[in-house]
């Protein structure tokens, strides 16, 4: 199926795509970046899935979440009548459990279930044995358990049944992991299960104080946003999955199950000016622990828990999804020199401390040690945001970054009393400044470069007001959005760059969420607000039946790409929301960072967020 076709259901420490057809096609147990138990979706059903679905032709079917739950019911109807499949990620006790009932609602209706366990990513079958009424699967340190009343058979190393469902019948399925070494818990009663998930998941998303336009679509992306959190630690990753591709049959299929720095901030704002003042704290502290240590070894990106050792490997025996191989798990930008991460780490501390997180006591000598490192680093070549895997370039976005982390070490001392060299930064600041508005600017093209010396645009530029290197309306920060929404918005949407050299990569790029709501932004700043709001309707378009965003979409065959769901397509829209919003929102904030004036304690403004207690 097209990823569009998959909604996500979740626990807050691990997530599972069910397709609109009823086949459940990649899980990961008993957390994201564990092996996976089904793996059909960058396989075929060989390599795990779990179907439960009509066993006749389905003449039409719907979807869609329980109110703000994460629980999705799909309706299925045939010529014999028809049913309901709903499913969930009940909270989780020990163990995690998917729960799956089939709901009879009229005629009655042939059902099938197919289940095809495999751990290591579609690789190891496990061994199955029924005892007691109970089906086990156990597979070197997995297993499986699966508790149902309809009567299950091997079939061809996979398990399956057939049963009917008429008017008012819940059959009932739940599938439980757990180490094999251990014993499984008690059965979960399925229909209090999914009634506890309603409940968790609407109490949950009571709590948002969002009030503005497009509140149905704010709270669905935070609902998603929060289902891709790892809750133990608070952390929070990119995506529920790994090896999706950027272009189909291409190369550029990534692992996203890791929590990325650069998108810290953003994660912060959009948290706390919902309400969500814990979340908010829980992914500060994470963010604290993952960073800690030497600052030459930080990291782009960082396990669940903060782990550091994310090695890339290839998984040969699947063929990837629609034939995008190779299929990888890890990550190798891991390794990479990326100067604009210790920007968004400095940024994202200083916007905490803004928005009323109660401080950590360790904070600022962790920011004192990034500067250190940062002084005698920022005239380094890097990677750049985009982790190219070409040759290091100075990239004018990492400069300007580097300029933010300046900045905001000075604000720490001017607006929180925190001790540091202030003068020193202010002079740090100064020459990053006069560097970028030197190297960075083309004067003939009336537009900054993706790095110096170049003639290249690149999207990632729409950051230069949002962060406050320069006015909204400064001339050149307008001619450089005008420049990239000449250039490199194509079908509607906003392309990375003009040029694929830079990576090292064949061509594969597409238009990406998040850079075209930046756009949005920056339109909004600029007091455009009629512009503003058509760019953003333009990618609330783009989401699927259900409100979900994957990395990217194809505007050529009207088809989302990347990795799915995509927390941080989620995360600017909902910042998005309230910049259109009366009284403006992050980005008006984070733009009047070059206000000496700005940014002192407390400055919210009316509307813009909740007030801090």
């Amino acid at each position: 199926m097209r990823i569009e076709d998959y909604a996500v259901i979740g626990d807050t420490q691990t997530a599972a795509l069910v397709g609109r057809n009823g086949a459940i096609d990649w899980l990961c147990l008993p957390r994201f970046d564990s092996g996976a138990c089904f793996a059909a979706l960058l396989g075929g059903p060989e390599h795990g899935r779990w179907l439960l679905a009509p066993a006749t032709d389905v003449v039409s079917s719907s979807r869609r979440y329980r109110g703000d739950s994460l629980v999705l019911e799909t309706t299925f109807t045939t010529a014999q009548g028809t049913a309901r499949v709903v499913d969930c990620m009940p909270p989780r006790h020990r163990d995690p459990d998917v729960v799956r009932v089939v709901e009879g609602i009229s005629g009655r209706v042939p059902m099938r279930m197919e289940l095809v366990a495999r751990f290591d990513y579609g690789r190891s079958i496990p061994w199955v044995r029924s005892v007691d009424g109970r089906l086990y699967g156990i597979a070197g340190p997995d297993a499986l358990v699966l508790d149902t009343p309809v009567a299950t058979r091997g079939e061809d190393l996979r398990t399956v049944a057939e049963f009917e469902v008429g008017p008012g019948d819940r059959v009932p399925f739940v599938l439980e992991w757990h180490p094999s070494h251990e014993w499984p818990g008690q059965p979960v009663d399925a229909l209090t299960g999914i009634e506890d998930t309603v409940r968790w998941w609407e109490e949950w998303a009571s709590r948002c104080t969002y009030r503005g336009p497009y509140r149905d679509a704010v709270v669905r992306s935070l609902v998603t946003l929060k289902a891709l959190t790892y809750a133990p630690t608070g952390g929070i990753v990119a995506a529920a999955t790994t090896s999706l591709p950027e272009q189909l049959g291409g190369v550029r299929n990534w692992d996203y199950r890791f929590c990325w720095l650069r998108d810290a901030t953003f994660t912060l704002y959009a948290l706390m000016s919902a309400g969500y003042r814990q979340e908010a704290t829980a992914w500060r502290d994470w963010l604290l622990r993952a960073v800690a240590g030497a600052p030459a070894e930080m990291q782009i990106m960082y396990g669940c828990a903060g782990e550091r050792r994310l090695p890339e490997m290839e998984l040969g025996w699947l063929p990837g999804y629609e034939g995008s191989r190779p299929v990888r798990i890890g990550n190798a930008a891991v390794e990479q020199f990326q100067l604009d991460v210790y920007g968004e780490v400095m940024d994202a501390l200083h916007q905490a401390r803004r928005i009323g997180v109660a401080p950590d006591p360790f904070g600022w000598s962790v920011q004192r040690e990034l500067m250190d490192f940062l002084e005698s680093n920022w005239e380094q070549p890097d990677e750049g945001i985009w982790e190219v895997r070409g040759p290091r370039q100075h990239f004018t976005h990492s400069k300007v970054m580097a300029w933010v982390a300046a900045d905001r070490a000075v604000k720490a001392v001017e607006h929180f009393g925190l001790e540091g060299p202030v003068e020193r930064w202010r002079g740090l600041r100064r020459a990053i400044k006069a560097e970028v508005l030197e190297q960075g600017w083309d004067p003939h093209r009336r537009t900054f470069t993706q790095y110096y010396g170049s003639r290249e645009l690149d999207a990632s530029l729409l950051m230069v007001p949002l962060v406050g290197f320069l006015p909204a309306t400064d001339e050149r920060a307008q001619g450089t959005v005008e420049a990239i929404m000449a250039e490199l918005c194509q079908d509607g949407l906003v392309h990375r760059y003009s040029q694929t050299g830079v990576d090292g990569l064949p061509p594969g790029e597409r238009g990406v969420p998040r850079l075209h709501v930046l756009a949005g932004d920056n339109q909004a700043l600029a007091g455009r607000q009629a512009e503003a709001v058509e760019t953003f309707e333009r990618l609330l378009a783009l989401r699927n039946d259900v409100g979900l965003l994957a990395e990217e979409y194809d505007p050529t065959s009207s088809r989302q790409l990347g990795n799915f769901p995509q927390a941080f397509s989620h995360v600017p829209l909902i910042n998005t929301a309230w910049n259109l919003a009366a009284g403006g929102g992050p980005g008006q904030r984070r733009g009047e960072e070059h206000d000496p004036g700005a940014g002192r304690p407390g400055d919210l403004r009316p509307g813009s967020s909740p007030p801090v207690t």
